[in-house]
C-alpha cells in the first residue's frame, strides 16, 4: 500500500490530498510532496529513515499537523518553525539529541518528543502560547527551560522516565495542567506495595491459555485468557496485559506494573490477580479480572482536534446524578 500511495504521488495522481501518509523505507524527502502544497494539511512520514526535511517545506501553506516519529532524525529541524500554521509535531522514537529553538512554530499546541535522548530543552518553548500538550517521556532531561513558565495554556505534560532531581516550582503554579507523568525519575518515590495491599500471586505462563485480543494501548495488549491453576476446579475467564517492553507515552511499562500492583484492591480499581512469569519472550505480563460485560466507555481517547480531552459520540447526554458516580 505504501509504495503504491509513493507511486500515486511520484504520477501526480495525489492532486488535491488533504492527509497524506507515507511509510516506504524513504530516506530522502519526495518532492513531489511539496506539489500538493495548496491542500495538505496532515503530514504523516513516520516509519522511515529519514534525517532531514527540505528547506522550502513552508511552501505547502496549509500544513497543521506533522509525524515524523520512528525515523533517524538526530536533531528536530529548524524549518519546522517556519510553517506559520503547524499546531503539532510528532517525533517520537527518533535519536534526537539537539532541540533547535527555531524549530517551533508559534501556533505549536502538541509536541511529542517520546523515546529520544534529548538532555536540554530550548528556551524558546517558552515562546509557544498555545501549547496544551507536551510528551518528553523516556528521554535525559534534568530540568525544564524557566521561560516555559509563560506556557498559560499547558494542559498535559508527561515526563516520566526521565533524569529529574527536583521540578521547578512554576510548574505547579500553571493554571490550566491537569494532567502531570514523573514515574521513573530520581524525585518520583519508589512504587513499592502499598501498606494493606495483598502479596502478588506467580502465574505460570503455561496455566494460560490466550483468546481473542481484547484491546492494545500504549505499553501493552491485552488478551481474553483462560486461567488454568488458579484453584479453581475449571479454568477461569481471565484478562492478561501482555506489556510492549519499550518506552512508551507513559514512560517505561516497569514503572506502570509496579503502580498497578502496589495500588492493591479498591471497588473503583481493576486489582491485579497475579504477575505472570515464564513468558516465552521474557515479556512482563499481569493477570486481571475481566471487566463485566454490561460496562462501556464513556470515551474515545483524545483527537488531533480535541488535543487533550476524551472524544464523546456525538449526541452522548447523562444525568448529572451520574456523573457524581462516576
Amino acid at each position: 500500500m505504501a509504495t503504491d500511495t509513493l507511486s500515486q504521488l511520484r504520477a501526480g495522481q495525489l492532486t488535491g490530498a488533504v492527509r497524506l501518509d507515507l511509510s516506504a523505507d524513504l530516506t530522502d524527502f519526495p518532492r513531489e510532496i511539496l506539489d500538493l502544497a495548496d491542500s495538505l494539511e496532515v503530514l504523516n512520514l513516520s516509519n522511515n529513515r529519514l534525517a532531514s526535511l527540505p528547506d522550502d517545506l513552508p511552501r505547502l501553506k496549509k500544513l497543521r499537523i506533522v509525524f515524523l516519529s520512528q525515523n533517524d532524525f538526530t536533531h528536530v529541524p529548524p524549518v519546522l518553525g517556519e510553517c506559520p500554521g503547524v499546531s503539532m509535531i510528532g517525533l517520537k522514537s527518533n535519536r534526537i539529541t539537539e532541540v533547535d529553538g527555531r524549530a517551533f512554530p508559534k501556533t505549536l499546541r502538541w509536541l511529542i518528543l517520546t523515546d529520544n535522548q534529548v538532555s536540554t530543552l530550548p528556551d524558546e518553548l517558552g515562546e509557544c502560547p498555545a501549547l496544551q500538550k507536551l510528551m518528553l517521556a523516556g528521554n535525559r532531561l534534568k530540568s525544564l527551560p524557566d521561560s516555559m513558565a509563560a506556557c498559560q495554556n499547558l494542559e498535559l505534560i508527561r515526563l516520566a522516565a526521565n533524569e529529574f532531581e527536583e521540578l521547578p516550582e512554576w510548574l505547579w503554579r500553571l493554571p490550566r495542567l491537569a494532567w502531570l507523568a514523573l514515574a521513573g525519575n530520581p524525585c518520583a518515590p519508589g512504587a513499592g506495595p502499598s501498606a494493606g495491599a495483598p502479596l502478588i500471586t506467580e502465574v505460570p505462563w503455561a496455566g494460560l491459555a490466550l483468546e481473542e485480543k481484547l484491546g492494545e494501548g500504549a505499553s501493552g495488549v491485552i488478551h481474553r485468557a483462560q486461567w488454568s491453576g488458579s484453584g479453581a476446579v475449571e479454568p477461569q475467564a481471565v484478562a492478561v496485559k501482555i506489556f510492549k517492553g519499550a518506552v512508551t507515552s507513559d514512560g517505561l511499562p516497569s514503572s506502570e506494573m509496579a503502580a498497578w500492583m502496589a495500588a492493591g484492591e479498591h471497588p473503583n480499581l481493576i486489582s491485579v490477580r497475579g504477575r505472570v512469569t515464564g513468558h516465552p519472550e521474557g515479556a512482563d505480563a499481569l493477570v486481571m479480572p475481566l471487566v463485566p460485560s454490561g460496562f462501556r466507555s464513556l470515551a474515545g481517547p483524545p483527537s488531533l482536534e480535541s488535543c487533550t480531552r476524551d472524544v464523546y459520540p456525538d449526541g452522548f447526554q447523562t444525568e448529572p446524578a451520574t456523573v457524581l458516580k462516576l
